[in-house]
């Protein structure tokens, strides 16, 4: 199952916020994300379908290995183009927005590559 940008970004959020609590639901999720129950519960079934995560009988989410996999490829991205964005003048707030944008459409090689280059300015 290839995933679509919201699927990447349900996957970043449960991702985030299993870093600040070991449990993670869906309603959390929602809040998180500022989306309704209804399209949280079809989305979250799908990425069960689709094997990135798994619902647990007491409701919780869990990320399965391929859906941990994806999550963290995207925070990465993101985490990286914010503070790219903002080391080179762009106000914060924007640069988070901005990186959100990008962080699905960038391709691997250019990823890398933007990396290297802080990696070599820094």
């Amino acid at each position: 199952m290839v995933l679509q940008e919201s699927g990447e970004m349900y996957l970043e959020t449960i991702l985030i916020l299993s870093q600040k609590s070991r449990f993670v639901r869906a309603i959390d999720v929602g809040e998180e994300m500022g989306f309704s129950r209804p399209s949280v519960s079809r989305a979250v079934h799908l990425l069960e379908e689709g094997g990135f995560i798994v619902i647990q009988p007491d409701g919780g989410l869990t990320l399965t290995d391929a859906g941990r996999e994806i999550a963290e490829k995207i925070y990465e991205r993101h985490t990286v183009l914010s503070q790219w964005l903002t080391s080179i003048g762009v106000d914060e707030t924007v640069a988070a927005e901005d990186a959100c944008k990008i962080e699905h459409d960038i391709s691997d090689a250019s990823f890398a590559a933007i990396k290297r280059f802080i990696a070599k300015h820094s």
